[in-house]
């Protein structure tokens, strides 16, 4: 007769962090792994603007960088919901670090432009979606390792902390590749990113965490919902809002470095567009604290609002001072609504479709900053940098609308936990009223 499993005492179970069971060096190789995709966009920009001399050119190239994440990055996510993210994420690094070297040699080459541009739709097509990936691992981790009472703000402070992380990457990026272009070569950036991607992104592949986002085996098969489902209207909302998002970075740190640069203070447009990153981080982190009855519609459309205010601001400055002003107040409102949009993708994933949707947020928020920088640049250039100042008035507007669209046309669902409790609780009812009726049949019409 076969011994039953041994459930782990209830104070075990208190003790059971989300750290403890992803391990400690988790955190520090997904973090440093989302390093190359917050690069490409601005290094791919930085080198072809060099190598060829034509802002156009650069500006064009990180479009298609950014179509190329867009057309492919989902795809990539559906195959890792389909047979796993470790071959799909090594096969995707080996095919992005070659891409990133054979960009810096192509930008310099005798080749057409033609080729140029095809490397950079190879480079945004195979670039590794290290932060959906990060975040669909933590969810399982969080839904099926962590007690039932707890999973709820785990999931919560989990979404704030992934978010200041890839708001990190995306501010301190483009600080890396100015640094390294600066002081190395224009081809630095490039290089740099294809070693990062093979000793970070390959260790988050390998890391044991990826097997909890495995397929099912024979004996467990997968069940998916249909793929139609992703094209329900409480998930692209939530990809609009993630695409507004996208364009929001674009347009502000092309429109600052612009406005920056015809004052002469050029090199300080990473510190300028530091701050808001500064304040992002901070209440990114902090959305934990939030009280449960302030909802995730109305956190959506209130720091939404915030982002479009601290825009009109900026719009209006006309000088350091206001920018910094208006980066600060950005910084508030930006945090938590990223925070907010990727809680809103955990709770509305179809089925066995996590991966797919994180990778749909990620792809539509790199695809809005490559054509946004692409707009906002040919407006600076062609219209002065004040006009390009009032283009990120329609990135947050865009936000905002998602976010009334979401309110006015989208029942907001409990939390995937909360919904788990709910079922389990309703099984235990149904099982004692089922027991009381066969120990009492007489007392029962």
């Amino acid at each position: 007769m076969s011994t039953p499993p041994r459930t782990a005492p209830a104070s075990q179970q208190e003790q059971t962090t989300l750290r403890r069971v992803a391990g400690t060096a988790y955190f520090p190789i997904a973090f440093i792994a989302r390093f190359p995709f917050a690069m490409m966009v601005v290094g791919t920009l930085t080198l072809v603007v060099s190598a060829r001399e034509s802002i156009w050119l650069g500006g064009v190239n990180s479009a298609v960088v950014g179509l190329g994440s867009a057309l492919i990055g989902p795809l990539l996510g559906a195959a890792a919901d389909r047979i796993g993210q470790r071959p799909v994420i090594l096969t995707a690094g080996i095919v992005n670090s070659l891409a990133l070297v054979a960009m810096a040699a192509v930008a310099f080459s005798s080749l057409p432009d033609a080729a140029v541009l095809a490397v950079g739709f190879v480079i945004g097509a195979s670039s590794p979606q290290i932060g959906p990936f990060s975040r669909t691992r933590l969810v399982q981790l969080i839904l099926t390792r962590l007690p039932v009472a707890r999973r709820a703000r785990s999931l919560n402070s989990t979404m704030g902390y992934e978010s200041a992380a890839d708001e990190t990457a995306f501010v301190f990026g483009p600080v890396v590749v100015g640094l390294l272009a600066t002081t190395m070569s224009p081809a630095a950036p490039m290089i740099g990113a294809a070693v990062l991607t093979l000793l970070f992104v390959t260790a988050f592949a390998l890391h044991p965490t990826a097997k909890v986002a495995a397929p099912a085996t024979a004996e467990e098969p997968v069940t998916q919902a249909p793929a139609r489902e992703l094209a329900s209207l409480s998930v692209l909302v939530v990809v609009a809002g993630a695409l507004g998002v996208g364009l929001f970075f674009g347009t502000v740190l092309t429109s600052l470095t612009s406005f920056l640069a015809d004052t002469g203070d050029g090199d300080s447009a990473g510190l300028v567009y530091g701050v808001m990153g500064v304040g992002s981080t901070i209440l990114a982190l902090s959305v934990a604290l939030f009280p449960e009855r302030f909802r995730l519609q109305a956190r959506w459309l209130v720091f939404s609002a915030l982002m479009l205010a601290a825009m009109i601001g900026y719009g209006l400055a006309s000088g350091l001072t206001g920018i910094v002003m208006a980066m600060a107040i950005a910084g508030i409102g930006i945090g938590p609504t990223i925070v907010t949009l990727y809680s809103l993708a955990a709770e509305r994933s179809p089925q066995g479709r996590s991966a797919t949707v994180m990778t749909m947020l990620g792809s539509a928020t790199i695809v809005g900053q490559s054509a946004a920088s692409a707009l906002t640049g040919a407006v600076a250039e062609y219209a002065g940098s004040q006009a390009s100042m009032w283009l990120p008035i329609g990135a947050a507007g865009l936000v905002v609308l998602a976010a009334l669209v979401n309110v006015l046309a989208c029942r907001e669902p409990g939390s995937r936990a909360a919904a788990e409790e709910r079922e389990q609780q309703a099984e235990d009812h149904l099982f004692e009223d089922a027991r009381t009726l066969a120990e009492h049949p007489t007392e029962h019409p």
